[in-house]
């Protein structure tokens, strides 16, 4: 049987919703024509969301179950779903009944309509503390001035993408709250739409205001890695080559001091030189080996993405 939706669900500590957000999802889904599939992804739950799971696939054919023996984060679980599922179209859901599925034949609509590749969930009007929409306003604002792409809700839970777009995307770490700019980076063509977002009714939420701080290495990461992960020469080569020509041009003060007669042996500032002469030289250097070690990668790997491959 072919299967043309996928809706794939990470899970984590989630048993009280599960029930209602499963009732509410197959509600939806048993009013389309679809060849259809749900897959759940336990993302090492400890509680009994396991068991509930496992109820939903004795009644129904359609679901589908994998769980980690311990938690891996959202972006393993992931990319677990998108390797298992099968759909011609891939949806993304969270299992907090926050997300409605009554936004997805809209999402699907702009995406054929616009000829676009990933449509992602927009909570315009979210139904959080107030701290959790300041810090997510303050962090899509500054990826949207990082990468030049207008995003305003890139950790929406849900998400629709074509398959093969799915399938490409590489998560770890954080990165699962970066997949449009990911996607936009590897050429292709996202959107966003307006969805529905409910009040959280059962759980707490897994976010806290530790994640503010803990965002911040994710977003140096996925920085360099999206602008300087073919050219990683560029990157050290900028701030190597700052510290080197500022080691240069107090050594060559000194010089001048020296060769003035004056003594230089015993300033602070010919140690410092030193030190930023040595690093910037070190800098570049580690840039060049980055360099011909992505050059020899791409020698030997076929990683990118294709549009279109000819089959003769």
């Amino acid at each position: 049987m072919k299967v043309t939706h996928s809706i794939v669900v990470p899970v984590f500590n989630e048993e009280e919703s599960l029930e209602a957000f499963y009732n509410s999802v197959l509600s939806f889904l048993d009013n389309k024509k679809w060849e259809y599939e749900i897959v759940f992804v336990d993302d090492g739950s400890r509680d009994r969301s396991l068991e509930v799971l496992k109820g939903f696939e004795k009644k129904n054919k359609k679901v589908r179950i994998f769980s980690f023996q311990r938690n891996l984060g959202k972006p393993s679980a992931l990319m677990q779903g998108f390797a298992e599922a099968r759909g011609e179209y891939i949806v993304t859901m969270d299992a907090d009944l926050q997300d409605d599925p009554d936004d997805i034949p809209g999402m699907i609509e702009m995406l054929e309509s616009h000829d676009l590749d990933m449509v992602s969930g927009w909570r315009k009007n979210r139904k959080d503390n107030m701290l959790k929409v300041i810090s997510s306003r303050i962090f899509n604002n500054l990826m949207s001035i990082l990468f030049g792409i207008r995003v305003h809700d890139l950790n929406c839970g849900l998400k629709l993408y074509k398959s093969e777009v799915a399938k490409s995307v590489n998560l770890y770490g954080g990165m699962h709250r970066f997949i449009p700019i990911i996607a936009h980076e590897m050429g292709y063509r996202t959107g966003e739409y307006v969805v529905t977002h409910h009040p959280r009714k059962y759980g707490v939420s897994k976010y806290s205001s530790k994640k503010i701080l803990s965002d911040l290495p994710d977003i140096f990461t996925i920085y360099f890695v999206m602008k300087y992960n073919n050219r990683p020469l560029h990157f050290f080569g900028k701030f190597g080559g700052a510290i080197f020509l500022i080691g240069f041009l107090i050594l060559f003060y000194l010089t001048i001091l020296w060769l003035m007669g004056e003594p230089i042996g015993n300033r602070p500032l010919l140690l410092f030189g030193v030190l930023l002469f040595i690093t910037g030289i070190q800098t570049i250097s580690t840039g060049l080996i980055a360099d011909l070690l992505v050059n020899q990668d791409q020698k030997n790997s076929k990683s990118f993405p294709l549009k279109y491959e000819s089959t003769e």
